[in-house]
């Protein structure tokens, strides 16, 4: 259920890369959300125009305490404010959660992997950080796609020996400068007959040429789900 429009303050501000950066929230009332879901973000300006935009949350539900981490997009609206001005104690308003579609229940056991390009890790961070919250022995596998090295987020946590969780990296701008292709998907990934829950999440073409191998490979079409931006 999405509830209403609520003020938010800011915590605390973690560094991820040189653009992005994780933005703890305050919430009073949050209700929680799942692994995977957004929520909105809703600025005014002082002659009375609103600017809102979505945002993945990047960790499990924390009583009040809400995470999202914010690529700086190129003359954006919104998140050049929130990654270079927004400052802790500052009001904002929030509405969510919102999607229930793309989320991971920690209850669920079978095999997963998780396929990201860019800022598309966000929610999948979330699922990763829900699992190990929750104890889970689900196995994981990521497929991260990033332009270089120093454009990884959560690059120190995911660098950490983490049980049943397995991670490789694609860099599209750095060493052999390659895009996601079959032989990455199924070098990192399950095979079909495993039946995975498969999570993509990046930009529109990213996420359509991943979903088209996994089709090709066998992979159950209900069991692959996508969420893309741009």
């Amino acid at each position: 259920m999405v509830f209403g429009w609520r003020e938010a303050r800011l915590l605390d501000v973690r560094d991820e890369t040189a653009s992005a950066k994780t933005l703890v929230l305050e919430v009073p009332g949050w209700r929680g959300h799942l692994a995977g879901q957004h929520l909105d973000v809703r600025l005014t300006a002082e002659d009375g125009y609103h600017a809102q935009r979505s945002y993945s949350m990047s960790a499990p539900a924390d009583g009040d305490r809400v995470e999202v981490t914010v690529q700086r997009v190129f003359d954006g609206e919104v998140s050049p404010f929130l990654v270079d001005e927004y400052k802790v104690g500052d009001p904002i308003e929030v509405r969510g959660p919102i999607g229930r579609w793309f989320v991971w229940r920690p209850r669920d056991t079978t095999p997963v992997m998780l396929v990201a390009g860019g800022s598309g890790i966000v929610p999948l961070m979330a699922m990763l950080r829900a699992r190990e919250q929750a104890g889970s022995k689900a196995l994981f596998r990521l497929l991260y796609s990033v332009r270089t090295a120093e454009d990884r987020c959560y690059a120190t946590e995911l660098a950490r020996p983490v049980g049943g969780l397995d991670v490789t990296y694609v860099y599209t701008r750095e060493g052999a400068r390659r895009r996601v292709g079959i032989a990455d998907v199924v070098n990192a990934g399950w095979p079909a007959d495993f039946e995975p829950q498969v999570f993509v999440c990046g930009p529109n073409g990213f996420v359509e040429t991943v979903a088209d191998i996994l089709v090709a490979l066998g992979h159950n079409t209900h069991r692959i789900k996508t969420e893309r931006f741009g």
